[in-house]
């Protein structure tokens, strides 16, 4: 059933990289608003000053922009419930809270940070709920005018939201069911800090009453907030206008235990985020997908899977097939465990079935970027197309074609030595003379010669195969001897027989 009036959004804090997490976040944003003819959203939620990192924004779009999940609205792209940025928002959160105050659902708390420590070391599993806030220095305590004078001299203070006593706060979420929190286990959550600027838990329920968001796509560790975000939606006369909620299982350590983290990657040899991420104050360097040779389609068709499938044994997608068959009911409320190993099949697939003209300018990047210069167009795409099903990333372009552009650096005389004889020295050398005066370098035609000639001196073909690749290659590896033979063309195989020769 196709829904109406779909606006979904997402909406990262710039305090980093993005996690993979985070850009399944997007990517199922992105696809149930595709497949509903909706709008996608990027919302910079920005409020907590103290943890923003410049240029993290910046890297959140190019992101988004590499796995090809570009919004419909956005701080670059505009819209008509602009700004999306809640830094550019301030004076909007304010508004709201004060409503909050007037109606007797949030209160001034002047506590400062030194006496909410202490309490915390004197009090065991302290929180700010109802439980303690009738002893604490708040408007629900204070006389009135006193509270008027304090906020007259400018006494710092936040807004909290008062949370009820006795009741059940609950909502159906999309992927888990009905839902329901005890409001006495909820703390009196800060909605406007100190410095003017709006909590998570404000700014997150205007937004989005504001720009009309109709489904609410995130991470399951932020159920905990929920009966906060509930009571919100209902203090502020918005209940019937709330977004549906969808809370997405979280992607797991590859053991199972536990939310896959920055550090499992850097302990396991792997990446965690979209693109590098170099944190400007450890200068510490995150590796990327993207840089590590993942294709944006491989990545994207990885993640999907992570907690979805569409009930069939299909696990190739197109992000168009990915929009057609996305389907909320087939989300899995477990945790995924990540598989780098799967991750890497994704994109060995990929690769295989990408087009050489669309593989070309990357590789072509590659190679250069290794030293090798490209002076035949026409040359580069017979070799991608002749070794691409051996690549896993995208890097592996180089080491498995290097030799198709320059001879090898180094040849394995250790992994024919063993087996080496004059008969085999005779065979190569006479090989030799009669390529040299062919003129038909279809492989076909070169393996012909090959082979019969083996025949002639009573040599097993197979016993000459490897010989003639590590010549050619300098290993055990790359595509069918006979084709990289053609590929050299004959006056570059005869010299690499002849530089091998003279080493055994």
């Amino acid at each position: 059933m196709v829904e109406k009036n779909v606006r979904v959004r997402f909406a990262p804090s710039p305090t980093g990289g993005l996690h993979l997490g985070g850009v399944r976040t997007a990517l199922f944003n992105y696809l149930f608003a595709k497949q509903h003819g909706g709008k996608f959203i990027l919302r910079v939620e920005d409020t907590d000053q103290n943890r923003y990192v410049a240029g993290a924004e910046r890297y959140i779009m190019d992101c988004l922009s590499w796995c090809g999940l570009n919004p419909d609205e956005s701080p670059d792209a505009g819209g008509a419930y602009a700004p999306y940025r809640q830094s550019d928002r301030k004076e909007i959160y304010r508004e709201y809270a004060e409503k909050l105050i007037a109606s007797g659902n949030a209160y001034y708390a002047f506590d400062t940070s030194e006496d909410l420590e202490q309490l915390r070391k004197d009090t065991p599993n302290f929180q700010y709920n109802l439980l303690y806030r009738n002893g604490l220095k708040n408007s629900l305590t204070l006389p009135p005018d006193e509270v008027a004078q304090l906020i007259a001299a400018k006494m710092p203070y936040v807004i909290r939201i008062k949370v009820p006593a006795d009741e059940k706060i609950g909502f159906n979420d999309m992927i888990r069911g009905q839902v329901t929190f005890e409001s006495n286990q909820v703390d009196d959550k800060v909605l406007l800090k100190a410095d003017g600027m709006p909590t998570y838990h404000l700014a997150v329920v205007v937004d989005d009453y504001l720009m009309k968001i109709s489904h609410a796509f995130r991470g399951e560790e932020w159920l905990p907030s929920a009966p906060v975000h509930i009571l919100l939606w209902e203090y502020l006369g918005w209940k019937n206008e709330m977004p549906q909620w969808a809370h997405l299982p979280l992607i797991l350590k590859p053991d199972g235990n536990g939310k896959l983290s920055k550090r499992d990657g850097i302990r396991l040899g792997f990446p965690v985020y979209a693109m590098n991420w170099l944190d400007a104050k450890t200068g510490e360097l995150a590796l990327g997908f993207k840089e590590l040779g993942f294709l944006p389609e491989a990545f994207i068709n990885f993640l999907a899977t992570l907690g979805w499938n569409d009930g069939t044994d299909q696990e190739l997608f197109t992000l168009k097939e990915l929009v057609e068959k996305f389907s909320i009911d087939r989300i899995s409320k477990a945790g995924a465990k990540f598989d780098y190993e799967k991750a890497k099949w994704f994109n060995a697939e990929w690769i295989k079935r990408t087009d050489t003209i669309n593989l070309l300018p990357q590789v072509k990047a590659i190679l250069e970027k290794n030293g090798i210069v490209i002076n035949n167009t026409e040359y580069l795409p017979s070799v991608i197309t002749l070794i691409k099903d051996r690549c896993i990333l995208m890097e592996d372009f180089y080491q498995q074609s290097a030799y198709f552009f320059q001879n090898p650096t180094q040849i394995d005389i250790a992994a024919i030595k063993p087996k080496w004889n004059a008969e085999k020295t005779h065979f190569f050398e006479t090989f030799i003379t009669k390529i040299k005066v062919e003129n038909d370098l279809a492989p076909q035609a070169i393996e012909t010669i090959f082979k019969t000639l083996a025949e002639e001196l009573g040599i097993k073909a197979g016993d000459l195969m490897l010989p003639f690749r590590v010549m050619l290659v300098g290993g055990k590896f790359g595509p069918h001897v006979f084709d990289i033979a053609s590929m050299l063309g004959i006056e570059a195989t005869i010299a690499r027989i002849k530089g091998t020769l003279k080493e055994l």
